[in-house]
């Protein structure tokens, strides 16, 4: 095990986190609004009273964003954990289905799956974890049948006060960072550095997003407006719901 030296994990978020800027642009440059509609319930818009094109535009990419930045910055701190996990006990990624981080410490071949926070998952995502779990043991023991395995889910952030989950364990917050660097302070020590040209680019996405909104406003109310500027609901819901 090696010491981990704070400098290292700051020139990588530097070095990396124009990495999640960047796919965070690149999707809104893709997204395009009959897309997001049709994934959208228009009758809660209709129940939520929603009455002008901007209004339903908006929260239709609000909804959107949240979600999907979710699933950009897990996946990017998934990134950051393994590099950090390298530095100090020479871990890599997992070549197996369902495992992001392997590493050994004292003799215990540890398998990582990491997710974002603890709420990650239904009771059939987390049955399918399981049954990863238990393929990674039965593969690597082919190799060595008494190699001692532990399992463990590793959410990067938010808490559990009941790690231990008899088929494997569940690290959340504090712990995870902990479990995979031995530093107990280093959940407040990657916080900093991740504001790194945090302004620039959100100013450029700020830009984009505006442009985008007033884009949509605009199709939409050309597409599902009725010359009145009232909103043509059976035209929307026909488009959202109709036979195919």
């Amino acid at each position: 095990m090696n010491k981990l030296e704070l400098i290292d994990v700051q020139n990588y978020v530097h070095d990396h986190i124009c990495e999640f800027h960047q796919t965070k642009l690149e999707g809104l440059n893709t997204l395009r609004l009959s897309g997001i509609l049709s994934r959208k319930n228009p009758y809660l818009y209709k129940a939520k009273n929603m009455l002008t094109s901007e209004t339903i535009v908006r929260s239709c990419i609000e909804a959107h964003i949240s979600s999907n930045e979710e699933t950009i910055f897990g996946n990017w701190l998934e990134g950051l954990a393994i590099f950090i996990n390298s530095k100090v006990y020479g871990g890599r990624k997992s070549g197996i289905t369902g495992i992001d981080l392997e590493f050994d410490d004292n003799g215990i071949r540890y398998i990582v799956t990491i997710k974002s926070g603890p709420s990650w998952g239904n009771s059939s995502q987390i049955t399918k974890m399981k049954e990863d779990f238990i393929k990674a043991k039965k593969a690597l023991r082919t190799s060595n049948s008494k190699l001692n395995i532990v399992a463990v889910n590793g959410c990067c952030y938010g808490r559990d006060k009941n790690p231990d989950k008899g088929d494997y364990y569940k690290y959340c917050g504090q712990s995870f960072w902990e479990m995979i660097s031995r530093n107990d302070n280093l959940y407040l020590d990657i916080i900093e550095p991740l504001g790194f040209e945090a302004k620039k680019n959100n100013d450029e996405y700020v830009a984009l997003l505006a442009n985008m909104i007033n884009r949509f406003t605009r199709e939409f109310s050309e597409t599902f407006c009725k010359a009145s500027g009232e909103i043509d609901w059976n035209k929307l819901v026909e488009f959202n719901s109709g036979k195919v």
